[in-house]
């Protein structure tokens, strides 16, 4: 397939590369508009539900499906999605995101009843299963120099990994000085800066060969992801045991097993096995699906704790959250241009997740009236600057060396890793915590205090949980990743005038 880009002006310095290079640093800033639009969405919802519920007046059984159904469709989604975007092209897969998940936004906060608003949620996950894999294979294809391509990739991976704490104090203060519909209705702010910028900014793409797709592969890991995704977000309501929880379990295990076979068969397959099989990119893949797993304690468990136990309110809970934000932004922005090239990547990672580990184990100290600086804020920092760090060398190393056509489903595999790892996350930390106050309420003196001290004990034990995630991703890490700078990956092809 040959593409055409469309460069518009060139400067005297221009080299041949996509624009110039203060064109490129601007093609990098509306990606992270992109991209942060699509991290808030995962947490912004979570701090405007209840205000939602009371308003559609929908029960507690319904209320998971607000997360379920954007879960599903994003998780199931993302590879095809990613595949899109190498056949038919990174900036119309880009825009197309775009302004989808703006209309599914537009109808979740205008929704009138919970029917609506569910499916405007599956509308956002549709959507930016285009939009997130388009995003970081642009990025991926536009820096290609290491100097550049280390600072754009730190930058990234720095919204990428605040935007869930960023969610949460947005979502808080629209909640409580606007309204909930304004979680969905802010989207419409960061779509519309986006798109203007994607329409003015991406190289136009024209092909001269017809695309194909590889429709057994793309049912087979469709069905095969939404199973996965849907048996465990079932497990965490229904159990382990029950058996629709089983039958979503095997039936996507033996789907991606099939998948696997269909792809060393197919002329034009759908996700390439060249793309895993190498070990820079597979352990960066498996770096950041450790990270869906562990961060998912530092979210939900943390907020609960601070809003249910400490009596923050949603505004202080996502202030509270910011020196983790300024901890990620710090070791993102760093980590791949001064240590990357010093201590390789596998050091980063290991190092990072350690970090982080250490954090964790700080939160695991929390008691019924633990004070914020001794307790929490030296846990968030240390969680901040270890993630942020592994985070950004991860997402440098997924794409590490992919010829520019498979730039878009080398990408989604990055958000597929992160989606499933969340989904486990959310199962196994939720039943190893609600077994935990179980088995501590059970085992006390009924009362007030013994519930309060029982939901601390679910929190901590997460913790401890999450703690050792992260130490066993040091270590298998530490095993597999090659500790060897990870190559660019291939750049745009440019077509002479």
């Amino acid at each position: 397939m040959t593409t055409t880009l469309d460069k518009g002006p060139q400067s005297p310095a221009d080299t041949g590369r996509r624009g110039s290079h203060a064109l490129r640093w601007w093609v990098l800033a509306v990606l992270g508009i992109a991209q942060l639009m699509v991290v808030l969405d995962a947490t912004i919802v979570n701090i405007a539900l209840p205000a939602a519920q009371a308003d559609l007046g929908f029960g507690d059984g319904d209320r998971q499906w607000v997360i379920t159904g954007y879960a599903l469709a994003f998780g199931s989604l993302l590879l095809l999605g990613g595949r899109l975007s190498d056949l038919f092209g990174r900036r119309n897969t880009f825009i197309v995101g775009l302004v989808g998940f703006a209309v599914a936004s537009a109808i979740g906060g205008a929704a009138s009843s919970f029917e609506m608003l569910v499916a405007a949620r599956v509308g956002q996950g549709v959507f930016g299963a285009l939009l997130a894999p388009a995003a970081l294979s642009l990025l991926t294809v536009t820096f290609t120099e290491p100097g550049e391509r280390s600072k754009a990739f730190g930058i990234f991976g720095a919204v990428a990994g605040a935007g869930g704490a960023i969610g949460l104090l947005l979502g808080g203060v629209l909640t409580e000085w606007a309204s909930w519909r304004w979680a969905m209705y802010v989207n419409l702010i960061f779509a519309a800066v986006a798109l203007v910028g994607a329409v003015l900014l991406l190289a136009k793409h024209t092909s001269t060969s017809r695309p194909k797709l590889d429709w057994y592969g793309t049912v087979t890991v469709t069905a095969a992801l939404f199973g996965i995704v849907y048996g465990f977000s079932h497990a965490e309501s229904n159990g382990w045991s029950d058996p629709t929880t089983l039958a979503f379990l095997l039936g996507g295990a033996v789907l991606l097993a099939a998948f696997v076979w269909i792809e060393t068969k197919v002329a034009h397959p759908l996700l390439p096995l060249r793309i895993v099989a190498d070990r820079t990119r597979g352990a960066s893949y498996l770096t950041v699906f450790v990270m869906g797993i562990g961060m998912f304690a530092i979210f939900l468990f943390l907020t609960f704790y601070m809003q249910l136990t400490l009596a923050y309110t949603p505004i202080v809970t996502g202030l509270a959250f910011l020196p983790m934000v300024a901890g990620m932004v710090v070791s993102s922005t760093t980590a791949p241009s001064l240590l990357l090239p010093r201590v390789g990547p596998k050091i980063v990672i290991s190092g990072g997740f350690l970090i982080a580990a250490s954090g964790m184990l700080w939160l695991t100290r929390i008691g019924l009236d633990s004070g914020y600086v001794t307790h929490i804020l030296p846990a968030l920092v240390l969680l901040g600057l270890g993630l942020g760090g592994a985070m950004s060398v991860a997402f440098q190393g997924a794409t590490a060396g992919v010829q520019h056509e498979d730039a878009g489903v080398a990408s989604a595999m990055v958000n597929t890793s992160q989606q499933v790892g969340g989904s486990i996350g959310t199962a196994l930390l939720s039943t190893i915590a609600a077994s935990a106050m179980t088995d501590y309420v059970s085992s006390h003196q009924p009362g007030p205090l013994t519930v309060a001290q029982g939901a601390i004990e679910s929190y901590t034990t997460s913790f401890w949980w999450a703690t050792a995630t992260f130490v066993l991703g040091a270590i298998v890490i530490a095993a597999i990743m090659p500790n060897t700078v990870p190559a660019p990956a291939e750049g745009e092809p440019v077509l002479a005038h």
